[in-house]
């Protein structure tokens, strides 16, 4: 793999030195009888910066297929209205596991992937890996999160192997296949009409958080196979499932160039940046990737991690406070013990706070932290834990809510033991 975010990137398979043409990306004749291709995720006229495309160089063009014809969408879904509007707090235990595509399971959103605006927020459980079959996104970019189980995704780009506590982002219009181990369980972003980038650094510096040399994008990788019973590509397009049929794979691509690629990151690179005086400084500096909306300083989705650090905060309650968010927070778990609620909230499970509806830590956190004292401490030692935070009021879909029989009913009850400390004749200690 080679290292970068956003960078221009070329690669072409050992197999065939060469194959890149030299000086133009479409020559009459490519080497060695290809086909050139133009993948472009973003408008023509957008500025450099923000212009994303690559040049494929493939033994067939992928518009040699069949027609498109729908297929059931499962529990797959941009229908948002299944269900009546409920701002409780949400937690789910851990989901089961069945084959990739049929075990996609849209758990949340808000937007309209026509308007190209809005996100999807999924999980994924299987034990079977796709064969002789494709998936293509035409709605927008996935960022996936392994819970459990490593995934080897083939790409026109070559192969990316992401494990648990590493991410991978598939962006928009790019086929890919994926091959699982054993069980395999995790959770995915979709994020219409924008690509994730880096947030900012503002005072920060040059430096921290995510560096742009701890990205991995693959390298060229093709096969030349013919599928004689039939290879299916399946497109999701507009919230729906389609699919067509071809006679050849699609990871045909022999070499590519440019900056619109597949890419993965390793969480454990993250720098981590926490208070060093007092005060529990907001989760935006834990912010790995953003998708930015028109509005600045507003995202159609963060994606932020709660990595292992240390607490050394002085005066100061050091687990999360408790909020009220104008944003719609959905927490994952990959491994150990969410900080703020150590019972209850399992690997693989989820939660979702909705815009405006409070969280914080429970009452045992609560009274345990309130009396702590304050040393030196690391903090969510062998935990990953990970919000997808978002400026949509999410809905919740039929399935989140009833069909997966994994809600637990019962998660208002560990905010029920708070009691009040409310003392009218406080009176400050003396310095």
């Amino acid at each position: 793999m080679t290292h970068g975010f956003g960078n221009e990137f070329s690669s072409e398979d050992p197999r065939c030195p060469g194959s890149l043409p030299e000086g133009q990306n479409n020559p009459q004749v490519c080497p060695y009888g290809l086909y050139a291709e133009q993948l472009s995720g973003s408008a023509f006229t957008c500025p450099r910066p923000a212009n994303k495309r690559s040049w494929l160089y493939r033994i067939l063009p992928s518009v040699k297929h069949k027609p498109f014809t729908a297929v059931p969408c499962g529990n797959l879904t941009e229908n948002w209205n299944e269900v009546e509007p409920d701002p409780n707090q949400r937690r789910k235990w851990t989901f089961s596991l069945i084959a990739m595509l049929q075990g996609l399971h849209t758990v949340c959103g808000a937007g309209d992937a026509k308007s190209r605006n809005g996100i999807g927020i999924h999980v994924y459980a299987c034990n079977t890996s796709m064969v002789d079959k494709c998936f293509n996104n035409s709605d927008g970019d996935f960022l996936i999160v392994p819970q459990q189980g490593k995934i080897l995704i083939t790409t026109e780009f070559g192969k990316i192997m992401v494990k648990p506590n590493e991410i991978c982002v598939l962006q928009q219009g790019m086929r890919f296949s994926v091959d699982v181990f054993g069980e395999t369980r995790g959770y995915i972003l979709e994020v219409y009409g924008a690509h994730f980038e880096l947030p900012d650094l503002g005072p920060i510096g040059a430096n921290g958080l995510a560096n742009p040399r701890d990205f991995l994008c693959p390298v060229a990788w093709y096969e030349d196979r013919t599928v004689a019973t039939g290879y299916t590509v399946i497109n999701k397009y507009q919230g729906k499932l389609f699919s067509c049929q071809q006679d050849f794979s699609p990871f045909n691509v022999v070499a590519w160039h440019g900056n619109y690629t597949p890419y993965k990151y390793n969480l454990e690179n993250f720098m981590v940046i926490n208070a060093v005086a007092f005060d529990h400084a907001d989760p935006s500096i834990f912010t790995v990737l953003t998708a930015k909306s028109m509005r600045p300083g507003v995202a159609i989705a963060d994606f932020v991690i709660f990595p292992p650090r240390w607490g050394v905060a002085d005066r100061t309650f050091r687990p999360p406070y408790y909020h009220r968010n104008c944003m719609s927070e959905f927490m994952g778990l990959i491994k150990g013990h969410y900080e703020a609620k150590e019972e209850g909230f399992q690997p693989g499970g989820a939660s979702l706070h909705s815009a405006m509806t409070p969280h914080g830590p429970d009452a045992e956190c609560f009274e345990k932290n309130s009396a702590a004292e304050l040393q030196p401490e690391r903090v969510a030692e062998g935990t990953m834990a990970f919000m997808f935070e978002s400026s949509f009021s999410m809905a919740v879909t039929k399935w989140g809510l009833q069909t997966c029989q994994k809600l637990d009913k019962s998660y208002y009850q560990c905010w029920e033991s708070l009691h009040s400390h409310f003392n009218p004749n406080w009176k400050p200690s003396k310095k």
